[in-house]
């Protein structure tokens, strides 16, 4: 059961505004998706909350003082971004999506007021759920109606929240088809500096003609999310709309928690596997990095606890029974086309794993679970477009048995305690979307080398998740 302090609290909104670029900053743009953008078609919106200390903070300081500043940088940001403010513009079949933008496109941006403790809500034990993904973010703004069979939907919104005496956050909903998150990270640290320096750095690449599709692939992975949402039983808010946006599910009853690997335990963990794997001959076992074996690490911690009398399962799995990891992975500089770093947009590929249930429960789990990891990776730089055309349909099998997917959000590389607004670095950072079969990764805020990880979990599952982990330190070495 929730505490009373977390089922007490609460957030009362007390403005809201539109910013957008400066008037005539942009002229208006119609930006085509590529087969690179059209994956995350039908994904619910990213969600990034940055939490500050401010210890003498008060909602009519921070409205008065800090918010005319927050939003005059966010317009002159967004002259840049502008696809952050424009909409994802949704045609009837068989058109495709685009993005547009016109001179009244904005971003919706509100301010509210919490008694949330801040402290508590920034720790790294167990804490409500919902707060991350009802209270802290916002929604994206309703899609409105171009015609009777167009709609067209916002691509971010942003909310302030003010824990007077403690602290803000700041909340950002997202649609992952306008950009990845490395670019959405690229946006934010541009906004930072413009905050507090007046200046810029890198200026996004808009350029979608880098991006060729002879194959077609824009138009198979829109057919493939259009066909698996007619066959969804649960109604979509995008049927309306033409099966382009289904609904964002919240989870109920959970709570969420931050698992810290230090760089020491992390070195422990990647003495094991490369221990486990240097007298063979095959390539992945040169790719035991930092990331592969933290993934390796949660992927096991998942099956146990779907196996658990406390977990969920899909009813009886048999030895043989494939789980599967995934991850998004970065492709600029893969994919033989002249992408500049700035690249905006999506330029992700995916790294897809399996193993076997046997070989994942067994006493050499962690070096299996690095071996299948390390071998996706390997494919992946061998060719990041090989089987794409089948990529997202195999993908979209997998979700039809949860239980038995894993996957990954955010990075370490995203360094998102670098995200500076005069402030001080963040005292956390949370991805609000994550939940049932994912987690979250940002480098560690406190130690170098470091890694956070972010997790939803049933409330009554958190006794046995916490012996899990704690047997897992003991079972690998982590601790002492």
């Amino acid at each position: 059961m929730a505490t009373a302090a977390e089922s007490s609290y609460r957030v009362r909104v007390v403005d809201e505004s539109h910013v957008g670029p400066p008037r005539g900053s942009v002229s208006p743009t119609t930006i085509p998706l590529t087969f690179l953008d059209m994956v995350w078609i039908s994904i619910g919106p990213m969600q990034r909350i940055f939490f500050y200390e401010f210890p003498d903070i008060s909602t009519p300081h921070f409205t008065q003082n800090i918010y005319p500043n927050l939003k005059h940088s966010l317009s002159l940001t967004l002259r840049h971004f502008f696809p952050f403010a424009a909409n994802l513009t949704c045609p009837p079949p068989p058109n495709h999506p685009y993005i547009s933008y016109k001179e009244s496109d904005s971003v919706l941006v509100s301010v509210a007021e919490s008694d949330y403790d801040f402290d508590h809500l920034t720790a790294n034990q167990a804490r409500d759920n919902n707060a991350f993904q009802q209270s802290l973010v916002p929604k994206l703004p309703t899609p409105s109606l171009l015609s009777e069979e167009t709609h067209a939907v916002p691509t971010m919104a942003v909310q302030f929240t003010v824990f007077p005496n403690s602290g803000i956050s700041i909340g950002i909903a997202f649609n992952h088809v306008a950009a990845d998150g490395r670019r959405f990270n690229h946006f934010m640290k541009s906004w930072a500096s413009m905050s507090v320096t007046h200046r810029l750095g890198d200026l996004p690449c808009h350029d979608k003609g880098l991006v060729e599709d002879p194959d077609g692939l824009a138009s198979i992975y829109l057919n493939d999310w259009r066909n698996f949402l007619k066959n969804c039983s649960a109604p979509s808010s995008a049927d309306s709309g033409n099966g382009v946006t289904p609904p964002a599910v919240v989870p109920q009853e959970k709570v969420r928690l931050t698992l810290v690997l230090g760089r020491a335990e992390i070195e422990k963990l990647k003495q094991l596997v490369v221990a486990a794997t240097q007298t063979q001959s095959e390539p992945a076992a040169a790719r035991i990095s930092t990331n592969v074996v933290t993934c390796a690490f949660i992927w096991l911690l998942w099956m146990k606890i779907q196996e658990s009398k406390e977990g969920t399962t899909d009813g009886h799995l048999d030895d043989d029974t494939l789980s599967h990891f995934i991850a998004p992975a970065d492709c600029r500089g893969r994919l033989g086309l002249p992408f500049p770093p700035t690249y905006f947009g999506n330029c992700l590929a995916q790294i897809s794993g399996s193993a076997k249930r046997i070989e994942l429960m067994g006493s050499n789990g962690i070096v299996v679970a690095a071996k299948a990891i390390g071998r996706a990776i390997c494919k992946l730089e061998k060719g990041p477009l090989t089987g794409a055309e089948n990529s997202l349909s195999h993908f979209i099998e997998k979700l039809k048995m949860p239980s038995l997917l894993v996957t990954v959000a955010g990075s370490p590389k995203f360094r998102v305690y670098d995200t500076d607004f005069g402030w001080g670095k963040p005292k956390k950072s949370e991805v609000g979307h994550i939940g049932h079969g994912s987690f979250s990764l940002n480098e560690c805020r406190d130690e170098e080398g470091g890694v956070e990880i972010g997790l939803v979990i049933g409330r009554q599952q958190l006794d046995f998740f916490n012996a899990i982990i704690e047997h897992a330190r003991a079972e690998y070495s982590m601790i002492g």
